[in-house]
């Protein structure tokens, strides 16, 4: 039964993520052209974004530990589509009390290019080990992910979470 429930958890929240992904190409963002916006948009889309791409983890987490690595490739897939528009929705001076991101973004912009890169290599990563239907290879690259592929970006780019 408990299977059963993230099975079907696992399929609701791989459906949304493919359906943000589609709803993202098909408003011009597939493009990788972000239209200007303001300041407060340009946060509130990088936090949705970010979001998605948190719940796109723990998703593939809860499948890793129901032993389901095949279906972590759907995952990792939407989180390497989104990985694009990442640089378009910061903005030169997007900075608010709302927002998490450092002055170290602009400062250091193509480090941060680099990292956004680093995050949409770890998850094709990521997804390439999960459709290899090898477990191993897959925990192997889960191990990791959060280290290599969050934490490339936000270790100097973002305000650490107030504990």
């Amino acid at each position: 039964m408990i299977q059963r429930r993230q099975w079907r958890r696992s399929v609701v929240l791989g459906s949304l993520a493919v359906f943000a992904v589609a709803v993202f190409a098909v408003a011009g963002c597939a493009t990788m052209e972000t239209p200007k916006m303001s300041a407060a948009d340009a946060i509130a889309q990088r936090q949705r974004l970010m979001k998605l791409n948190g719940a796109l983890w723990s998703d593939a987490q809860a499948k890793a530990k129901a032993g389901q690595f095949e279906a972590i490739a759907v995952d990792a897939e939407a989180m390497a589509l989104n990985t694009p528009r990442i640089p378009g929705l910061f903005p030169e001076g997007s900075l608010s009390d709302k927002s998490a991101a450092k002055p170290e973004i602009w400062q250091k912009w193509p480090e941060f290019e680099a990292s956004v890169k680093n995050f949409q290599t770890w998850a094709e990563k990521l997804r390439d080990a999960a459709r290899s239907k090898d477990a191993n290879a897959t925990q192997a690259v889960m191990r990791e992910f959060g280290k290599n592929a969050c934490g490339s970006c936000h270790t100097p780019f973002r305000v650490p979470p107030k504990s």
